[in-house]
């Protein structure tokens, strides 16, 4: 694993710079005047956000999520799920001896009866192979972890190479 940061840890991943020049007379009157400057352009407002987009609460909800949310403020139940289609429904009374009427009931039932294999073959394969799947998929997952996490190490390294190069640099502008 890697190493991750202890509770209250702060990472500090660059250095302050130090600048020069700014004791010599006048300078921070300068920019006390630049402040004050840009502070007089840009008075606030009561309605300081008034320059941005009115949020969009609703971009991501669908027509479902819609229709949901307005039968829960109508307080209405949840629609039962519709039995019709798993029914074998016999020809009508005045279809009884008719054979076209009796062949459609007889492939609704092979069709309703097939839907069903098909879903039991589905479930057996998923007890089969699912649970190897899902290790394979948590391997897979333990291992672009890993990756990330030395990815992590070596720019943490680079940063801190920077921020190393940036101290030596100061220090030896700061001796001349």
């Amino acid at each position: 694993a890697g190493t991750g940061l202890v509770a209250g840890e702060v990472v500090v991943d660059a250095l302050p710079y130090f600048d020069q020049g700014y004791e010599a007379p006048g300078v921070r009157e300068a920019s006390a005047a630049l402040v004050e400057e840009e502070t007089r352009r840009h008075r606030p407002t009561k309605n300081y956000l008034s320059y941005f987009n009115s949020p969009r609460f609703f971009c991501f909800e669908t027509d479902i999520m819609r229709n949901a949310f307005e039968r829960l403020a109508a307080r209405q139940p949840i629609e039962l799920l519709n039995m019709k289609r798993y029914e074998l429904p016999a020809p009508s009374s005045g279809q009884k001896n008719d054979i076209t009427a009796w062949q459609e009931c007889v492939n609704n039932s092979m069709a309703q009866l097939e839907h069903q294999a098909v879903r039991i073959e589905n479930l057996e394969l998923m007890s089969q192979h699912g649970c190897n799947a899902w290790k394979v998929y948590n391997e897979n997952l333990v291992h672009m972890i890993e990756h990330a996490q030395k990815e992590l190490q070596k720019l943490r390294k680079h940063i801190q190479d920077l921020n190393w190069q940036q101290k030596n640099m100061q220090l030896q502008l700061d001796l001349n």
